[in-house]
C-alpha cells in the first residue's frame, strides 16, 4: 500500500510508535531527503542551514521561526524546467506555474520569476503580491471555486494571463467584465474528472462531491465550454484538471488525463475547435518521514509525457501543450521551523510504554496541519548533539488544545530538556500559508538563508499587529 499524509492518529490500539518508524540507531541522524540541501550537522552536532548555525538563527530572530533555503527553493524551481519539462519537448511543451497557495509572499514572487516560473494564485491577495513583486501579468493565471466581482476585475485589469473558471455565474460575471473593460480574456475551464486521489479526502480535489469545477460525467463541462465559446470576448485556452495534493504516483493522472483529453476529443469534433492547452494541475508529493517516497521530477516528468501522448495519439488528436502547477514540492522541503522546547514530560502509556511529551513554543497556530489532517512530521534535535536513548516522543505546541501537535510520533534523544532547539522540517509549504493567531499567539518570521547570509523575508507578528485592528468604542 502507498503511505500518504494521513496518519494513524489515535487508531485502535495506539500507543507504541507506528510501523513505519523504526527505533533509530543515531537518533540525531538526518535523513537528507527531508532536508533543504544545505542542511547537515556541525562537528559539534548543530544544525546549520547555507553555513549559519540554528544556535545564531535563535539569537538572532527568535523563535519559532519559519526558516527558509533559498538555494534549494531555486534549485527545486529550476529542476522543474531542466528535469520535468525535457519529456514534453518533442511534443507540444510545458509551462510551470508555481502554486502560490504553497507559499506566497514578495521575495518568493520574485524568485519564481528569476527561475522563469508562471505564478498561480487564487485570491485578491496573492494577485497584489504577485503585482507588488512585479511579477508579468501575462504569465499569471488566477484560481478560485468564488472569485468575487472585484477579484475578476482586478485580475482584468491587470491583463493576467489566464483565469480559471469554475462556475456558470463567474462565466457569466467575466463575460461581462471583459466587455466593460474591453479586454479579451483567455480562459480555463476546471473539470472534475471523477477520479479519487490517494490523500486525505479535504485534500482530494477531482471527486465529484466536492466544490471545484464542473463535472464531466455530467455534462456539466461541455455546457460551460459551449457558454465560453458563445462569448466574443473570452477566448477558450483549454482544460484544467487537479485531481489533489500529495500524490506518489501517476495512476490519478493517467484516468484524469484519460477523461480530460476525451472531452478535449469532443470539443474538436463537436465544435471544430482545438483548444491549445490543458493543465494537469500539482499534487506532487514530498517526504515529510521516512514512509514517504517522492517520484523525482524527471520520472514524473516522462511518465505524465507518455501519459498525454498516447490518449492524444490513440483518440487521434494533436497533443496540446501542457501546463503543471507545482507549489508543495518546490516549497515543502526547502523550510523547517526552528522552535525553542519549554516543558518536557514523561506520559505512561498502555502496556507499560511511555512517552516523552516536548512542548515547544509554537504549535498549531504555525503548523495546523496535523490537528487538521492528521498529517506526519519529523524532527530533530537541532543545538547540540546527544548519544543519550532515543525516546519516543510527541513534540507539542502551547495552544489551550489537546490537539495541538506539531510532532505525532518521533524519537528524540532522552535527555532533551528545556531551552534546546527543535527543527520540523518539511514545513515550507501551507505551515505559514494557514498559520493563525490562535490564543493570540503573534505569527512566526520567514528566515530566508543562502551563502552564509540570513535575512527576514516575512517580518515576525508583534503584539501591536494583533491589537491594531481592534476598534475601541
Amino acid at each position: 500500500m502507498r503511505a500518504h499524509e494521513a496518519g494513524a492518529l489515535h487508531a485502535e490500539g495506539y500507543g507504541g510508535p507506528p510501523l513505519w518508524l523504526p527505533t533509530p540507531g543515531d537518533v540525531c541522524a538526518l535523513m537528507p531527503q527531508l532536508w533543504a540541501r544545505t542542511v547537515r550537522r556541525s562537528e559539534d552536532g548543530v544544525l546549520e542551514i547555507g553555513g549559519i548555525d540554528v544556535r545564531q538563527l535563535a539569537d538572532r530572530f527568535g523563535t519559532p521561526a519559519y526558516v527558509i533555503d533559498e538555494h534549494d527553493f531555486r534549485a527545486r524551481a529550476r529542476a522543474m524546467l531542466d528535469e520535468f519539462a525535457p519529456a514534453f519537448d518533442h511534443l507540444a511543451g510545458l509551462d510551470v506555474y508555481y502554486a502560490g497557495k504553497a507559499f506566497l509572499c514578495t521575495q518568493v514572487a520574485r524568485w519564481v520569476h528569476e527561475e522563469g516560473l508562471g505564478l498561480d494564485v487564487c485570491s485578491a491577495g496573492e494577485l497584489a503580491v504577485a503585482i507588488r513583486a512585479g511579477f508579468p501579468a501575462a504569465r499569471i493565471a488566477m484560481h478560485g471555486n468564488n472569485k468575487s466581482v472585484a477579484e475578476l476585475e482586478a485580475a482584468v485589469r491587470h491583463g493576467v494571463g489566464r483565469i480559471i473558471v469554475d462556475s456558470d455565474d463567474e462565466i457569466e460575471r467575466l463575460a461581462r467584465i471583459a466587455t466593460e473593460q474591453d479586454a479579451d480574456v483567455s480562459v480555463m475551464v476546471r473539470v472534475t474528472a471523477g477520479v479519487e486521489a490517494h490523500t486525505h479526502d479535504y485534500i482530494a480535489t477531482a471527486h465529484e462531491d466536492q466544490k471545484f469545477g464542473f463535472s464531466l460525467a455530467s455534462g456539466h463541462a461541455a455546457k460551460a465550454v459551449a457558454a465560453i465559446l458563445g462569448h466574443p470576448r473570452l477566448h477558450l485556452l483549454g482544460l484544467h484538471s487537479h485531481i489533489g495534493s500529495q500524490i506518489f504516483g501517476t495512476d490519478g493522472f493517467e484516468l484524469a488525463a484519460h477523461r480530460v483529453i476525451g472531452m478535449y476529443t469532443d470539443i474538436a469534433q463537436l465544435h471544430d475547435y482545438v483548444m491549445p492547452e490543458i493543465d494537469l494541475g500539482g499534487g506532487f508529493g514530498i517526504a515529510y518521514t521516512s514512509q514517504h517516497t517522492p517520484v523525482p521530477p524527471a520520472r514524473m516528468g516522462a511518465q505524465l509525457a507518455a501519459i498525454v501522448e498516447r490518449e492524444c495519439r490513440a483518440d487521434g488528436v494533436p497533443v496540446p501543450r501542457v501546463s503543471i502547477e507545482p507549489g508543495r514540492s518546490i516549497v515543502g522541503p526547502s523550510t523547517f521551523t526552528l522552535y525553542e522546547v519549554g516543558t518536557v514530560k514523561v506520559v505512561d502509556l498502555d502496556g507499560g510504554a511511555q512517552r516523552l511529551y516536548v512542548s515547544v513554543d509554537g504549535g498549531m497556530s504555525d503548523n495546523i496541519r496535523t490537528a487538521l489532517y492528521e498529517a506526519d512530521y519529523s524532527c530533530t534535535l537541532a543545538n547540540r548533539y546527544s548519544t543519550a536513548p532515543a525516546r519516543l516522543s510527541r513534540v507539542v505546541g502551547k495552544h489551550c488544545e489537546s490537539g495541538d501537535i506539531v510532532v505525532l510520533d518521533e524519537y528524540l534523544p532522552a535527555d532533551v530538556r528545556p531551552g534546546d532547539l527543535i527543527a520540523v522540517p518539511g514545513t515550507g509549504a501551507y505551515c505559514r500559508a494557514l498559520s493563525n493567531q490562535y490564543n493570540h499567539v503573534p505569527r512566526p518570521p520567514v528566515i530566508a538563508v543562502r551563502g552564509g547570509e540570513a535575512r527576514v523575508i516575512v517580518r515576525r507578528e508583534s503584539i501591536e499587529d494583533l491589537l491594531a485592528l481592534d476598534v475601541d468604542a
